[in-house]
């Protein structure tokens, strides 16, 4: 399994999101994630950098492959924008790149005043996107006028020798169900083998699957618990809250209802080695095959040790 490092950029500024991208390729690491966001889930987070600067400067500092987990390209930005940001990124990155898309959260998209579609919509949108974005890295002029996209007399120039891969995150059977028909991969964030094994059946077969998990790395689990709990309190927030609450003040409400005990399932807290190892072989057996990891809080150094030294070496 391919273990890779995951870039929080609600979490951390430009400066801190190139030196863990630096700490990571030095500790071991085999890829980035990196997030797409306007605004962070709540403020305690308290940061949003503009990703697509990010993953210019990237690769100016290392050689890791690096994913977009996930961009949304269907309402703050069109997709014939995000075409074009995706092939300069692979170029930069010298074909070390893939794009991750989902359909997104009325945190991040809804920022023009649009109405925020229901979520059949958004997967339709989505799927349309797609395909303007495969239309365009073609090299050629592109017309396209679809129900919810018009590109007209379009060409992309800079292009990388191949086109990006395209991996689409789902959660619900239609999601999934659509990236095994769409994707060139599959992004998630739950150990869940249904939700793989539901990709692969559909049309997935074996390409990529990734997931994502959390770890706040501190001295004991419960000081890394309390920092889980105050800077990600809306990783306990349910069901479709998530894609439809519209700004940090709504998920902070919404987190005065979670526990930080209900964190645990989705959190590795400490400085346990053998939790991060059980955590990676959970999305192994669910049968994935790159997992991520994500630290929450200013220890991130701790957590690059504790892999290089320990994780890492047993996992492989």
């Amino acid at each position: 399994m391919k273990v890779g490092y995951i870039l929080s950029s609600e979490e951390f500024t430009p400066a801190e999101l190139v030196a863990q991208a630096r700490g990571a390729e030095q500790a071991g690491f085999e890829a980035l994630w990196i997030s797409d966001h306007y605004h962070p889930w709540v403020d305690a987070q308290g940061q949003s950098p503009f990703v697509w600067s990010m993953i210019g400067a990237l690769s100016q500092v290392c050689s890791l492959p690096v994913t977009t987990a996930v961009t949304c390209p269907t309402v703050r930005i069109h997709p014939a924008v995000i075409a074009q940001a995706a092939a300069t990124s692979a170029v930069l990155h010298g074909g070390r790149f893939a794009l991750g898309v989902g359909s997104g959260e009325a945190l991040n998209e809804h920022i023009f005043g649009d109405a925020w579609p229901q979520a059949d919509v958004r997967l339709e949108m989505l799927e349309e996107a797609v395909e303007v974005l495969r239309k365009l890295w073609t090299g050629d002029f592109v017309n396209h006028h679809g129900k919810h996209y018009t590109v007209e007399h379009a060409r992309i120039y800079t292009l990388p020798d191949t086109p990006p891969p395209i991996y689409v995150s789902g959660f619900g059977p239609k999601s999934i169900d659509l990236a095994a028909r769409i994707g060139d991969g599959y992004v998630s964030t739950r150990p869940d083998s249904e939700m793989v094994r539901r990709f692969r059946e559909n049309g997935g077969g074996d390409k990529p699957c990734q997931a994502g998990f959390k770890a706040a790395y501190a001295d004991s689990e419960d000081e890394g618990m309390r920092i889980a709990y105050q800077r990600w309190p809306n990783a306990g927030v349910p069901g479709e809250l998530s894609q439809v609450l519209p700004s940090p003040r709504h998920f902070e409400q919404a987190a005065q209802l979670v526990r930080p005990e209900m964190l645990k399932e989705a959190f590795v807290c400490g400085n346990s080695a053998d939790a991060n190892v059980e955590m990676i072989g959970k999305f192994a057996k669910a049968g994935f095959d790159e997992v991520y990891v994500a630290n929450v809080g200013p220890h991130y150094q701790g957590l690059f040790d504790l892999y290089q030294r320990e994780v890492l070496p047993r996992v492989r």
